[in-house]
């Protein structure tokens, strides 16, 4: 019987602890998360394509590239541009980073394919970095893209 008890309570507890979440990070998320609306998505207001980033190396405007990539991927294509911070994605959230990162720029989070940049966004919007903004497709699109449009750019 007692052994029936304690097996149960140890389930009983296992079953709460499944199914319990973290209330107060629930929250911050619900309040990060529920001002992606539709309407809002459908602009796309944190992403830069190539065109854009092309754009704006012609007209010589200031900016940072922040490439969230690991120091790996950055020694098989790295990013030449004269301001970019190789910030590896899971270091960009300590303060000594977030000091780094401008408040008066735009900066353009660049990883592979773009996801993670996605996720960086989110993170640098949530907590204050409104001039943070996704570069879509990441660098595989970035580089796809050189080939084709370097040239009007460089004129």
């Amino acid at each position: 019987m007692k052994k029936g008890l304690l097996v149960a309570s140890a389930l009983l507890g296992f079953v709460a602890v499944a199914f319990s979440y973290d209330r107060e990070l629930a929250k911050r998320f619900n309040a990060m998360f529920s001002q992606m609306t539709p309407e809002v998505l459908k602009q796309r207001p944190c992403q830069i394509d190539a065109n854009q980033l092309f754009e704006m190396i012609k007209k010589k405007e200031d900016f940072v590239i922040l490439d969230v990539r690991t120091p790996q991927e950055q020694s098989i294509t790295g990013i030449t541009w004269k301001n970019t911070l190789n910030i590896p994605m899971h270091e960009v959230f300590k303060p000594e980073n977030l000091n780094r990162l401008p408040k008066d720029k735009k900066i353009v989070v660049v990883c592979h394919t773009g996801d993670r940049a996605a996720a960086v966004v989110t993170g640098l919007r949530a907590i204050g970095f409104h001039n943070a903004y996704q570069f879509r497709g990441g660098i595989k699109e970035l580089a796809s893209e050189v080939g084709r449009k370097v040239i009007d750019v460089v004129k």
